[in-house]
């Protein structure tokens, strides 16, 4: 199956009868959002926005980002890589810092839905992809060995550390903002 675009199956299968890899998968993701999503409560958009640590990091930008990585990487799992950007273009670095930012007219409300949406797609694949070995080639950049290819798990596995890394610059720059913690 290795090289073809999968294709989640039609109907998903119910929690019960996934394998326990895939629950282990599903499990792992839905701690490590909950853990980013919680560092968010009860914030507001400006609270959000709050860049409270030396670094330009704020939480909503790290939600922000997270939802746009995932939502990439399964676009990846199903139709494998798209074209690779110009890392030299200026405008390229731009987007990326953007995606790190709340910018006007966005809402922590409306990252976290949009975040919402993004993790149902990943879930629904996790449940319904016919096998979990699939792979793709990486896109062509910097960072990915040439000729590389990742299987579905591996993708999923890549999620799962992205998320929690961010989860947790998400709760220094939340314990600077106001003292809360996301967990103690």
């Amino acid at each position: 199956m290795a090289g073809s675009s999968p294709q989640p199956e039609s109907s998903p299968q119910p929690e019960s009868s996934l394998s326990p890899e895939r629950a282990d998968l599903l499990q792992a993701l839905r701690q490590q959002r909950f853990f980013l999503r919680n560092t968010a409560r009860e914030l507001t958009d400006a609270q959000a926005a709050t860049c409270s640590t030396v670094s330009e990091l704020c939480i909503g930008g790290l939600i922000k980002h997270v939802a746009d990585v995932e939502r990439g990487w399964a676009d990846f799992i199903v139709d494998g890589p798209a074209e690779a950007p110009d890392h030299t273009d200026p405008a390229v670095h731009e987007r990326h810092a953007q995606s790190f930012r709340l910018l006007p007219g966005e809402t922590l409300a409306g990252l976290l839905a949009t975040y919402d949406d993004v993790a149902a797609r990943t879930d629904e694949l996790v449940r319904s992809l016919p096998d979990l070995d699939v792979s793709q080639p990486l896109p062509a950049a910097p960072w990915f060995e040439p000729g590389a290819r990742w299987t579905a798990r591996r993708v999923l596995l890549h999620v799962i550390a992205e998320t929690s890394q961010h989860a947790g610059h998400a709760d220094i720059i939340r314990e600077a903002i106001d003292g809360a913690k996301s967990m103690g």
